[in-house]
């Protein structure tokens, strides 16, 4: 069994509080981009086998689908063992969701290869435990995301928008990123609901001027470059430029696929990982 895991940008990421676990409380409209992983799944006698096309991806307890496997066979007292293969498409360490989407496709997936009767809710329960996007990666499309991540409402999706993403050669360190975020010092914050009533009258031009991502204070005053990158992108044409996540990916919308492949054929110049696409 195959299965596709879509990659997410995030066109706002807003923190409003903190939990007493110190987990940050969010408010963030995710979408999926048609740029996914590709995960293959057969039954084995016995444990968890992972194998991935990239040696530097770690295919024991490290990887977050290995975790979610062992946490759903636990869970469901699967007795048997699984062979897991991932194709990586994805940027590791990126702000694109690349573990948690893999994560996310394990549980549907075994799920069907284990044939449990058991719903998306509870796939989602499940996930939370091991990563905040997964459960938002089981339900993909658009979507505000809420709490830790788990709270999440479907919105019209906001689909065929063309988009450029550019992933210097570093990761970005998620957890590091959010305990170096200080909220006192946020004053302009995104507005959300704005947001989503332009999505909602497909106003791209009105969201690619305002979308926001609180978390750019954090790793753009570390990594100067991506500041570099946001600009060069304005300057090839696209309408709005903004990291993902923690980062350190940024995108670009563009109106047109001529002004993309433009602006991607000039990253490629300068970045390996460079990549066209669309909001799914």
């Amino acid at each position: 069994m195959l299965l596709k895991a879509y990659a997410k940008i995030n066109i706002s990421l807003d923190i409003v509080g903190k939990r007493e676990d110190e987990y940050h409380l969010l408010k963030m409209i995710m979408q999926s981009i048609d740029l996914y992983d590709v995960i293959q799944f057969n039954k084995a006698s016995k444990g968890i086998n992972i194998t991935c096309n990239k040696q530097y991806v770690p295919t024991d307890e490290r990887n977050i689908a290995y975790r979610v496997a062992k946490l759903f066979m636990d869970t469901y007292n699967i007795n048997e063992g699984i062979q897991i293969d991932i194709i990586k498409n994805i940027p590791v360490a990126a702000g694109l969701a690349g573990g948690s989407t893999d994560g996310a496709a394990v549980l549907r997936g075994m799920r069907k290869l284990f044939k449990i009767a058991t719903s998306d809710k509870k796939l989602m329960e499940l996930g939370v435990e091991i990563g905040s996007d997964i459960p938002y990666c089981i339900v993909g499309g658009t979507a505000l995301c809420e709490g830790i991540g788990e709270k999440i409402l479907s919105l019209k999706h906001f689909k065929n928008k063309i988009l450029v993403l550019v992933k210097p050669n570093f990761g970005v360190s998620t957890k590091e990123v959010y305990k170096n975020f200080d909220l006192t010092k946020v004053y302009r914050h995104p507005h959300t609901e704005d947001l989503i009533r332009a999505m909602d009258k497909e106003d791209l031009k009105y969201v690619s001027n305002n979308m926001r991502n609180l978390l750019e204070n954090v790793t753009l005053k570390k990594y100067p470059v991506l500041k570099e990158i946001k600009a060069e992108m304005i300057k090839y044409g696209a309408l709005g430029s903004m990291m993902s996540g923690s980062g350190p990916t940024v995108f670009a919308f563009f109106e047109d696929m001529l002004t993309a492949q433009n602006c991607f054929s000039h990253m490629k110049e300068s970045y390996d990982e460079v990549y066209i696409t669309r909001t799914i």
